[in-house]
């Protein structure tokens, strides 16, 4: 039976772990290898690296380190960061990742996705969309390469584009609200949430497992993602790497 998924969404630069506040000032916060192997001993439901300077810095995903994170996981993983090809994506697929993240790629080309989908299965698409509210014209903006540039697409268009092409998951990710703790745009995900019928992961600004409780029942069987929640421990955000299930989710 489905149900909902707890899944901490951890940043990769220069093969290190790092932890941001609305896309800046990266904090270095570990190494993933160590960080896999104390998720596995929490049973963890799904984890997600994003290598947040592949895209940016247009090249692809470190494979050596991709093959050494996923021969230690004992969860299904999900990669992101700089996946521009099919080819690729089943390149990671192969090496034992579960999921492909996709995002500026597939802004720019959306036919990728069904390539994609048509390659490893629609169950292993992740679109993931990272967003900001407009704060003078209403309605949500797409961003890309770190949230630095702007996309013109429309967001809830664009899901459903998306679903239709072959995704199997939508992650949106609120940038206004990373790192903040401070809970999820209810708002953003429920207008997503009656926009597509596919899984849906919400990422940003979850900062204790009653945030994640409110999303899951406002908007029913969700994906609930969070980043400093799951490394940074306490009000001067020690790094601590931990795991906590809602309690009605147990």
């Amino acid at each position: 039976m489905l149900r909902s998924r707890i899944i901490p969404c951890l940043l990769m630069q220069d093969s290190g772990l790092v932890k941001t506040r609305q896309f800046k000032e990266p904090k270095y916060v570990g190494d993933p290898l160590n960080a896999v192997k104390i998720f596995n001993e929490k049973e963890v439901d799904e984890l997600m690296f994003i290598d947040i300077d592949a895209t940016a810095q247009g090249r692809g995903p470190n494979l050596k380190l991709l093959k050494s994170l996923a021969v230690e996981s004992r969860m299904p993983l999900c990669y992101g960061g700089g996946v521009a090809s099919a080819a690729l994506a089943a390149e990671i697929i192969a090496l034992g990742f579960e999921k492909v993240s996709i995002s500026a790629a597939a802004l720019a080309r959306p036919e990728l996705i069904q390539e994609i989908a048509q390659a490893v299965g629609s169950q292993s698409v992740v679109v993931t969309l990272d967003v900001r509210k407009n704060k003078f014209l209403g309605g949500y903006t797409v961003y890309t390469h770190n949230g630095r540039e702007k996309s013109r697409v429309n967001l809830i268009e664009f899901c459903r584009q998306a679903e239709a092409l072959g995704a199997g998951e939508i992650v949106i990710n609120m940038i206004d609200r990373d790192g903040e703790m401070s809970g999820y745009d209810l708002d953003l995900a429920k207008s997503v949430r009656a926009a597509v019928t596919i899984p849906l992961t919400i990422l940003g600004g979850a900062g204790n497992s009653d945030h994640m409780q409110q999303l899951i029942d406002t908007i029913g069987l969700a994906g609930a993602a969070a980043g400093s929640m799951f490394v940074f421990k306490g009000p001067y955000r020690a790094v601590l790497i931990n795991y906590a299930r809602p309690s009605r989710l147990r």
